[in-house]
């Protein structure tokens, strides 16, 4: 595996695998790597010639009062994982490379991204996508993997290429989950013992909606009043926002269609942010 962390020694990297006929597959991440990423690896190694993982924390993401500085950092783990998932290049480019003193631009989806995470996170949609365009110009990939535990991200990123007409297909990979059924997240390993006890209710509210609506329940207003009653009796779990989305669009649904819905979840455990989603 080979390690770079220079834009230029990146570009070239890429450039000669193009000149070689190669396909490129991307694998973008900000690092502290998971079971959920090695499920996108493999995904990039199935499809193409040239997989690389990058792993940057982007500042640009994080509003004034969140967790730039706390967010778990593991590079001799994402090495390790890089190579036993036999990722042929791991990019960790630097900050002061990617976001120069004089960095002044930024890119917006303005539709999208302006429900669910949108509202409670002003500035991340922003900085999340400014950061995911100028990875995509920097790597050029054929085929960029995302996961489907950050649906809205992965919307947006859609939203973007097409609308700019960068030439990358995007592929959305499913969420994986731990024997508990808590989506596998790099903030995971902050959970306490009885934390992690009271988040496995999310997903279990997700897949009690799931059954619901598998019933022939297609009323919104009560499908989202069953999940907030199963989420709020925990004592640990605030409820940010609970909403049923359609999937493509992340527009609010009157009635519940099979098949187009997302029915997202976001919730404070104690301190720390956690979302889930689940179609129906």
């Amino acid at each position: 595996m080979q390690v770079i962390e220079a834009v230029d020694a990146m570009r070239k990297a890429m450039a000669s695998a193009r000149h070689g006929g190669q396909s490129i597959g991307l694998v973008p991440t900000m690092g502290a790597l998971h079971a959920g990423h090695a499920g996108l690896i493999r995904m990039a190694r199935d499809r193409c010639d040239v997989v690389v993982v990058s792993v940057f924390v982007n500042p640009l993401q994080f509003g004034p009062n969140e967790n730039f500085d706390q967010y778990p950092r593991d590079r001799e783990g994402d090495n390790a994982l890089c190579e036993s998932e036999n990722v042929d290049i791991a990019f960790f480019p630097q900050l002061g490379e990617l976001l120069p003193a004089d960095f002044s631009t930024s890119v917006e989806e303005q539709r999208l991204s302006a429900g669910l995470c949108g509202i409670s996170r002003p500035q991340h949609f922003r900085g999340y996508a400014t950061m995911a365009l100028k990875m995509l110009l920097i790597v050029g990939p054929d085929v960029a993997f995302y996961g489907h535990k950050d649906a809205q991200r992965a919307a947006v990123v859609q939203k973007l290429v097409k609308d700019l007409g960068v030439t990358v297909e995007i592929n959305v990979g499913p969420t994986i989950r731990d024997k508990d059924g808590l989506a596998v997240n790099a903030l995971n390993s902050r959970f306490t013992r009885s934390q992690r006890q009271d988040a496995r209710a999310v997903y279990k509210s997700l897949k009690m909606a799931q059954s619901v609506v598998e019933n022939g329940v297609s009323n919104v207003d009560r499908v989202l009043a069953e999940v907030t009653h199963m989420i709020s009796r925990h004592r640990r779990l605030r409820v940010i926002y609970v909403a049923i989305v359609d999937k493509d669009t992340m527009e609010p649904l009157r009635e519940i269609t099979p098949g187009r819905a997302l029915i997202a979840v976001a919730v404070w455990v104690d301190e720390i942010r956690l979302t889930d989603n689940i179609l129906v």
